[in-house]
């Protein structure tokens, strides 16, 4: 923040506009939360940029004021260790355990894979529209691009009926790939910056140290957290040891060069299973996911408002904005494949959820982490090109993508979700206890 800044007025004024778009978004338009959101923040930011043509004073105003956010450390250090925190406390671990190769392999060798195809079509977009990209900084594109974002996602699948097992896979993958997302990121970052040689063994070690660190360092936070709520009964107390576990836990990670955001998923995952059997009352269960829920809430619904103001900020041009289009059917393509080779080769072992493919590769929606990884890099040329591209890759994913999932999905499942639909009906007491035989 600038030195004349004051975060009270900013927070309460992205709040009182969240409130505002939730409001309208909930009332008239009825989306999805987030997409209506983000949505209606992208007509207010097209609002001022349009009336700055007759009036450039309030359109620079506007434009200083969303800058002022600073929407990378917004997010980067602030509010992604709360929204993992809060995703991961409500994933049951049995059902992760029993996808475990499934999500691993998405999450790791898939945003792997992710990287090199993204970075390579945009390597051949870049020379062609003479964007003076070299090979690195494209995959250095490919790196933040390739996390996914479930939040809009998991409710529309689960208001179609969708099998538990894809919920589940997407929920997991998207809790570890933003780890790894970042992590990919870092490595090539030093590349690009030339910190650092791009080196088979250095970028091994680097990802052994952030990844492997962090879901050792996430465990023994996480189990200091879970001594302590077994000590004590007092869901207000219990509540502040959660809010210290992710914000020290988070900061601490930093410090020691580990991954914060692999480190805040396994703490929340342990805090939400085990800890939830073992240290917590029923009443303090009831109040802390509660607390959680709503914080994942608002933190997601001033996210997608920030992503609808960002636009304001950042420099486009024609050749800009032509990347920008070429990059999405290139990252839909990754996705499609990177998705694709994993749940193909675990088949010979696991079983085949009819229709993960394509709903994993449609599902698969950009958010917040890939914007703010652009944000984050040296300012610069090579990050207005890769921020303006980011931003219409989100843009699709949301907006598009996240607008059609419904009738993507209801496509492609067809009968299975009549089958779970009727099941429901039939057993509801076993909804949330076992999985449908047929998942």
């Amino acid at each position: 923040m600038g030195s004349g800044t004051n975060i009270v007025d900013i927070a309460a004024v992205v709040i009182c506009l969240t409130a505002a778009c939730s409001y309208i978004n909930y009332r008239w338009l009825r989306l999805p939360q987030v997409v209506g959101i983000m949505l209606l923040a992208l007509l207010l930011s097209v609002s001022v940029a349009g009336l700055g043509i007759v009036m450039p004073s309030i359109r620079g105003a506007f434009q200083n004021w969303v800058g002022q956010i600073e929407f990378d450390q917004t997010l980067m250090h602030g509010m992604l260790s709360f929204l993992l925190f809060a995703g991961a406390l409500r994933v049951n671990l049995e059902d992760l355990l029993s996808r475990k190769y499934t999500i691993g392999f998405l999450a790791t060798f898939g945003v792997m894979l992710s990287t090199v195809l993204v970075g390579s079509g945009m390597y051949f977009v870049a020379r062609w529209l003479e964007l003076g990209l070299s090979y690195k900084s494209c995959l250095l594109f490919g790196a933040l691009i390739s996390p996914t974002d479930p939040i809009a996602v998991l409710g529309l699948l689960r208001s179609v009926g969708a099998p538990k097992s894809l919920e589940i896979k997407i929920t997991g993958e998207s809790l570890f790939n933003d780890g790894v997302g970042v992590v990919v990121f870092l490595i090539l970052l030093e590349a690009v910056t030339g910190e650092k040689p791009l080196a088979l063994t250095h970028a091994g070690w680097l990802f052994v140290e952030e990844a492997l660190g962090g879901v050792a360092f996430g465990w023994l936070v996480g189990w200091l957290a879970y001594r302590a709520l077994r000590s004590v009964d007092h869901y207000p107390v219990e509540a502040l040891i959660t809010l210290a576990l992710v914000l020290g836990g988070y900061t601490l990670a930093g410090v020691l060069h580990v991954s914060g955001p692999i480190a805040m998923v396994v703490a929340g995952l342990l805090i939400g299973n085990h800890g939830r059997q073992f240290a917590m009352s029923v009443q303090t269960r009831e109040h802390l996911d509660t607390f959680w829920e709503l914080v994942d809430e608002i933190l997601n619904a001033v996210l997608f408002l920030l992503i609808g103001l960002e636009i304001l900020v950042i420099p486009f041009s024609r050749s800009l904005i032509g990347a920008g289009l070429a990059a999405i059917p290139i990252v839909l393509t990754a996705r499609w494949i990177s998705t694709a080779i994993p749940i193909l080769v675990l088949r010979r072992w696991r079983r085949l959820t009819p229709g993960a493919i394509p709903i994993l590769t449609w599902g698969g929606l950009r958010g917040g982490i890939s914007i703010a990884l652009a944000l984050s890099l040296p300012i610069g040329e090579l990050r207005d090109r890769l921020v303006g591209m980011t931003y219409l890759v989100v843009l699709f994913s949301v907006l598009v993508q996240g607008l059609t999932l419904r009738a993507v999905a209801q496509r492609v499942l067809g009968d299975r979700i009549k089958r779970r639909q009727a099941f429901i009906a039939t057993y509801p007491q076993r909804e949330h206890s076992t999985p449908h035989p047929n998942e």
